[in-house]
């Protein structure tokens, strides 16, 4: 599963899996893909640092990049103090209530969230990228577009490739005019935020869009003849994302989770503004269908909501409350049915790639080699 792209990375096969674990990022990168460390919840340099350090022991030499998540326009002098006093006292009420209807225990007396939004805003991201740069990763995603003009000149001086997340083939010719190198196509079917075109159409739209910039495909890909598809279709590789979630290395810190997506189907999931603000797809629980309910008071936009909700989606958590308990995953979830490591994932996907091609070459009048 080579490609241009992957052989410019120096990578066996042509996956990029993004996740917040850097077992996961560490295991995908020896397996032979391209692991991709989400920094969104590091808001402490120091523990970026640790993680860095340990991929860095553990991942063999191999290549891997940092996901960050920072808007194309600086916002100046804005706290997460200043933001916080925008929240309506009805919405905070709004949590209060649906917490306590469903006996959601109060976190100990001084326990702080486990789970804060503060990645989602630009200073956070900042210092993330001033303890990444100082590592080796060969590439900077960024999960809401472009990032800003000096962060891309900052990454090409260090020879980082720097890619962006795109719902559109505009958005995608956008990242392409401010220098981005690599343009990941992020369907519907992708969990977390994502628009409202699918995969299959989307991915030939921006191939053709930002020609000859290479394209990674993402949403609803998780078996080696979805990848075969999307590098038919003129992706240069694909971005995983949900798969890796039930797979061994992964660190959930929450059974009940892990037992959910297990047991979802592709059905099973919701594009919802209740974590952060932005449409994301993620399990479908009583806590998502609390916020779309019309009666309620909506949703507040990012990063409004994700303050909001932070201390709850803590508590929810650390109880385990199953029925408002979820996580963002994709489409992709009802082909989750077990936990395996990261390299039994790997072998069904080069095995079905395999497969894939060969079933091609006969039905074109082809022998397989």
């Amino acid at each position: 599963m080579q490609t241009e792209l992957s052989k410019t990375l120096g990578v066996e096969h042509a996956v990029f899996g993004f996740t917040p674990f850097p077992a996961v990022a560490a295991a995908i990168s020896r397996a032979g893909g391209f692991g991709v460390l989400g920094a969104v919840r590091y808001t402490a340099p120091d523990d970026l640092k640790r993680d860095l350090d340990w991929i860095e022991a553990h991942v063999d030499g191999k290549p891997y990049g940092l996901d960050v998540v920072m808007p194309a326009k600086k916002v100046e002098n804005v706290s997460e103090a200043d933001v916080e006093a925008m929240i309506p006292d009805g919405h905070r009420q709004f949590v209060r209530d649906t917490l306590a209807k469903y006996g959601v225990p109060e976190l100990a007396d001084g326990e702080a969230s486990g789970w804060r939004i503060t990645g989602w805003m630009e200073q956070v991201a900042r210092t993330q990228l001033d303890v990444a740069f100082d590592y080796p990763i060969r590439l900077l995603a960024n999960a809401l577009g472009s990032p800003p003009a000096d962060v891309v000149d900052r990454a090409h001086d260090r020879d980082v490739l720097v890619a962006a997340l795109a719902g559109s083939a505009r958005h995608a010719v956008k990242h392409r005019d401010a220098g981005i190198d690599v343009v990941v196509a992020q369907g519907y079917e992708a969990g977390g935020h994502t628009g409202e075109i699918a995969t299959m159409v989307l991915t030939p739209e921006v191939v053709d869009a930002v020609a000859p910039l290479p394209v990674l495909a993402a949403g609803g890909i998780g078996s080696g003849r979805q990848v075969a598809a999307a590098l038919s279709l003129g992706a240069q590789g694909v971005w995983l994302g949900s798969l890796w979630l039930t797979v061994t290395e992964a660190d959930l810190s929450s059974p009940a989770v892990t037992r959910k997506l297990l047991a979802a189907g592709s059905g099973d999931t919701v594009r919802s503004r209740a974590l952060t603000g932005k449409p994301a797809r993620q399990l479908r629980t009583e806590w998502t269908d609390a916020w779309d309910d019309p009666a309620g008071p909506g949703t507040l936009p990012m990063p409004l909501q994700g303050l909001l909700v932070a201390e709850a989606v803590s508590r929810i958590q650390k109880y385990e409350v199953e029925p408002l308990l979820g996580t963002p995953v994709g489409q992709i979830v009802g082909r989750m049915t077990s936990e395996r490591s990261v390299q039994a994932v790997f072998d069904d996907l080069t095995r079905g790639f395999e497969r894939a091609v060969d079933r091609i070459n006969r039905i074109a009048g082809r022998s397989a080699k």
